[in-house]
């Protein structure tokens, strides 16, 4: 964040000139937007990811009885956020400057500020020392790439993170690292990992649509989720093979590119690689007719993959074949989906760890990945049971996050 700081101009110019970062642009420079108003509780989640984490955190803050405005970064964080926390207010982060803090912690009042895992905003975090508002970390990480990063800067990055009120880590690595880091112990609690309590809602529309689709071809659906460059092509250069071994006709792959600006690039690939692309967001109610098995669906909508991944016979998660860390297994675990993941999940280590411990998860390189998907097709096994119940077992993070977010604020709604 400090490179955010000292980049200011440079990102002004990005976002005035892009429109994947000109959204909100007034707001992040200092309008304050209509609908904000004081709240008890200020939420920030940069993007979809920390969003849905903090979901089940936001719905029991406002079941406790707390008014909560809810900031992220990204377009794709923001349009999530709206259709997650209706009735909250919710506004793009302004630019990390010491003035806009200023502005949005006077008008907003807050009784406490949290920000969602790794993100130090230097400005955010001074500005809530000098009001007197509290301020949480909450399902803290720091992963193996950034951690000997901080190590180096500990001079510079030690001084603030001692004027965060209270860490909440993920795991008793991350409390070490962060012990390690300068922070004083008193100030870091391990409450576990808030997304083994996000569970998907309602079926989204989407989802239905799609199940609708797949019962009615009777087909199996690999959803490929969180999918970066590169991975897209490997999938798509072995699909082919895993639907010779695994039946053509009674196959479907649906890819999920983790970024929204990529849906266009992706379903042009789709086309280059010999497939008939389908958009999901063009898929209709299903009805006569059927899907050719050189159909591979695009998941372009935001905010439907968690629910998507119920519709899945075998979950492939993205991030993972490139050297990226990962992204979240419990997602189709979940529904006792069985999970496939490339070898880079340090993002997930904890997560992951469990799971390889109990058998719930298979680990593949490039190579390995038509045979993982062709043995979870064609063979029953209990590997999705065993992921439901590591996604059971480690449930109740939330409640133990919300009991010391309680006690910081001192109790009163």
């Amino acid at each position: 964040m400090i490179g955010l700081v000292l980049g200011a101009p440079w990102w002004i110019a990005r976002m005035m000139t892009s429109g994947r970062y000109r959204a909100g642009l007034a707001g992040r420079l200092g309008r304050v937007p209509h609908d904000v108003r004081p709240v008890a509780v200020w939420v920030h989640a940069v993007s979809v990811g920390e969003v849905l984490a903090a979901s089940h955190l936001v719905s029991e803050l406002r079941a406790a009885g707390y008014d909560v405005a809810v900031s992220t970064t990204t377009q794709a964080g923001q349009e999530l956020a709206r259709k997650r926390f209706v009735g909250c207010a919710v506004f793009y982060m302004p630019l990390d400057f010491a003035w806009l803090m200023r502005l949005y912690l006077r008008v907003l009042s807050p009784k406490l500020v949290i920000t969602m895992e790794s993100e130090l905003w230097p400005n955010l975090i001074h500005q809530c020392k000098v009001a007197g508002v509290p301020l949480a970390v909450v399902n803290a990480r720091v992963s193996d790439r950034s951690f000997p990063r901080y190590m180096r800067l500990k001079a510079v990055w030690g001084p603030l993170l001692r004027e965060v009120s209270l860490f909440l880590a993920q795991s008793e690595a991350t409390v070490e690292r962060l012990v390690a880091m300068g922070v004083s112990a008193e100030r870091v609690r391990m409450s576990g990992n808030l997304k083994y309590d996000v569970r998907a809602g309602v079926e989204t529309a989407m989802t239905r649509r799609v199940r609708g689709w797949r019962d009615g071809l009777g087909v199996k659906m690999v959803v490929a989720g969180s999918t970066l460059p590169g991975e897209e092509e490997v999938l798509l250069e072995e699909w082919l093979e895993v639907q010779k071994a695994a039946a053509p006709e009674a196959t479907m792959l649906v890819i999920a590119p983790r970024h929204t600006n990529r849906f266009d690039e992706v379903y042009e690939l789709i086309g280059k690689m010999g497939y008939v692309a389908v958009r999901c967001s063009a898929l209709p109610e299903f009805g006569a007719g059927s899907l050719s098995g050189n159909v591979v669906l695009l998941l372009d909508t935001i905010g439907d993959l968690a629910s998507m991944y119920s519709v899945a016979s075998v979950a492939f998660v993205g991030g993972s074949l490139v050297q990226k860390g990962g992204h979240n297994p419990l997602e189709p675990a979940q529904f006792g989906v069985p999970v496939v993941m490339g070898a880079s999940w340090e993002n997930f280590r904890e997560i992951v760890g469990e799971m390889i411990e109990a058998d719930a998860i298979r680990i593949v390189r490039d190579s390995e990945l038509r045979e993982a998907l062709v043995e979870r097709l064609t063979r029953g096994d209990a590997m999705g049971e065993r992921g439901k119940a590591v996604f059971a077992s480690q449930a109740g993070a939330t409640e133990r996050t919300l009991a010391a977010l309680e006690e910081l604020m001192g109790g009163a709604a």
